[in-house]
């Protein structure tokens, strides 16, 4: 029998990468597309991530700060000044809604920024819940002007110099939009467009978004950056791990994100799945609503940190694939206070600081879950139920309630809950990244600072930390500020995970990502 010439030949040729789709399956719905909008880390990675691009971006594996739209800049001796120069080939995305005229220029990275920063910009009021990370970062009061000083050269003017500036700029909501498309929808009053049909200059283009089940992405042939090996980008949202998992082991998608720590050990004996990790720069915690009775009491907050056992959770939990989390960031971050002791597993210390604030009888509070998991929570029904058990050996009687991730990021931010299970991801490596968005008074405003908590002292800490470039000043100030944080309780710190990612065999060019940030612009499928 011959064998056809095509065949042959097909036979004979090395394994190569193929343009076929690349399905991710995620575990939440992304609360929108207009990135500056938000603060959770699966509508950055729906957004920011695979659709647009900021002046510079962090380099996790390198841990530096590396050109992006931005192709080199300028830093004032005083640190008053940033002039940007940007790239000349990057363009927006083309697509049935929009059809750019030029590629980026000066003028986007004006608007971008004005739009969150300028309360008389048209655009200001059309962010329904504000600008929660521009507000919590405090670039209203930072940013004095952002100024075009010719078509591709830009100058951020501070009001006061501040070390993490540049840092700042590398997270979602530093991306950069069309001044163009926004100018289009502002003439045509359909500002809300913005949200949910979406232009960036991104390796992937947006093209449809079915809630609770896909987001669509096509592969941006313009990308500065190469166009994407993949001939498309799907996201299946599958909240819960195990059908992921099964998912993944059928060929229904190629990477599962936020696997249980079960799945991980289940896929490391599947021949066909590869197993992607790395530690992560994330905490988990449930935070305690400061401005809510009875936690608006130190002793009650200090109580539930004595009153759980940390150890029982992270095994049953992260099956012993987390470290306990004592502190707000992880301890291999510059300046973490080794100093600070955790507090013990003590219940019977817990009940004596209860009767000393009043409640010999605890009393009725509710803390809020999602219904799955993710890398922050693997087993959200698991850990709400040994958190009430704990709990209620010292009198406290703890109601679960189950809310939608959307739900719960809106009200939260809003500061309706008492109690909280939440995570919080840096994006960049600095300590800054966890305390002026968790703690800083600002923050409370913005929604982001989920323990509610303002306080002067702390406030000062954290705003003098970010204002000086001297190292040992820094840390200085940020042990302090973790003293405060820890002495009040504000969180129940939980654990840092690991962040595992996993993937079929014949996926090439994704890792894992310390800071839970994803990019498939380089992924092929082999």
């Amino acid at each position: 029998m011959k064998i056809p010439r095509l065949a042959l030949l097909a036979a004979l040729l090395p394994l190569a990468a193929v343009a076929r789709p690349l399905t991710v399956c995620t575990d939440a719905n992304p609360e929108g597309f207009d990135v500056v909008q938000y603060n959770s880390l699966v509508t950055t990675n729906a957004s920011a991530d695979v659709l647009m691009n900021r002046l510079v971006e962090y380099d996790a594996a390198s841990g530096k700060l590396r050109p992006s739209l931005a192709r080199s800049w300028d830093v004032g001796a005083d640190g008053l000044s940033y002039t940007f120069h940007l790239r000349a080939d990057a363009a927006f995305h083309n697509t049935d809604y929009f059809k750019p005229t030029r590629k980026l220029n000066a003028d986007d990275v004006v608007f971008s920024f004005e739009r969150m920063l300028n309360p008389e910009h048209p655009w200001y009021k059309t962010a329904p819940s504000g600008y929660p990370h521009a507000q919590a970062m405090q670039f209203p009061k930072l940013i004095k002007a952002v100024r075009k000083l010719d078509a591709q050269t830009v100058r951020f003017e501070l009001n006061y110099p501040e070390a993490t500036f540049l840092s700042s700029l590398t997270m979602g909501f530093a991306s950069i939009y069309s001044a163009e498309y926004a100018a289009q929808l502002l003439a045509a009053g359909r500002t809300a467009d913005l949200n949910s049909k979406p232009i960036g200059t991104g390796p992937f283009v947006f093209k449809s978004f079915a809630k609770d089940a896909l987001v669509r992405y096509l592969p941006n042939a313009s990308y500065f950056g190469g166009k994407p090996k993949v001939s498309g980008l799907i996201y299946a949202i599958t909240p819960d791990s195990s059908v992921r998992l099964q998912k993944l082991r059928a060929g229904e998608c190629q990477i599962a994100l936020s696997p249980k720590p079960q799945d991980v050990q289940a896929a490391k004996s599947d021949a066909r799945l590869q197993l992607l990790s790395t530690p992560a720069f994330m905490t988990a915690f449930v935070a305690l609503n400061s401005q809510k009775k009875p936690l608006d009491n130190p002793l009650v907050r200090q109580a539930i940190n004595l009153a759980f056992d940390k150890s029982h959770y992270l095994k049953v939990v992260f099956d012993n694939t987390a470290t306990p989390a004592n502190l707000i960031y992880p301890p291999n971050t510059w300046s973490y206070d080794k100093t600070v002791k955790p507090y013990p597993h003590d219940p019977a210390q817990a009940k004596r600081l209860l009767a000393q604030a009043g409640y010999p009888n605890g009393f009725d509070i509710s803390v809020w879950v999602r219904p799955g998991g993710s890398t922050l929570n693997p087993n959200p029904k698991a850990g709400a139920e040994l958190l009430q058990a704990d709990l209620a050996k010292i009198g406290i009687r703890l109601q679960i309630k189950v809310l939608e991730w959307g739900e719960l990021i809106r009200r939260g931010k809003a500061g309706e809950h008492e109690m909280l299970f939440m995570g919080w991801a840096g994006d960049n490596g600095d300590p800054d990244n966890f305390l002026t968005p968790q703690f800083s008074c600002s923050a409370v405003q913005s929604g982001t600072n989920f323990a509610r908590y303002c306080e002067p002292k702390l406030d000062k800490l954290i705003a003098d930390g970010k204002r000086t470039s001297d190292f040992k000043a820094r840390t200085k100030l940020y042990q302090a500020a973790q003293r405060i944080v820890h002495d009040q309780a504000l969180w129940l710190p939980l654990a840092h995970p690991t962040a595992f990612a996993l993937a079929r065999k014949e996926v090439a060019g994704f890792a894992a990502n310390p800071y839970g940030r994803v990019s498939f612009a380089g992924a092929s499928l082999k």
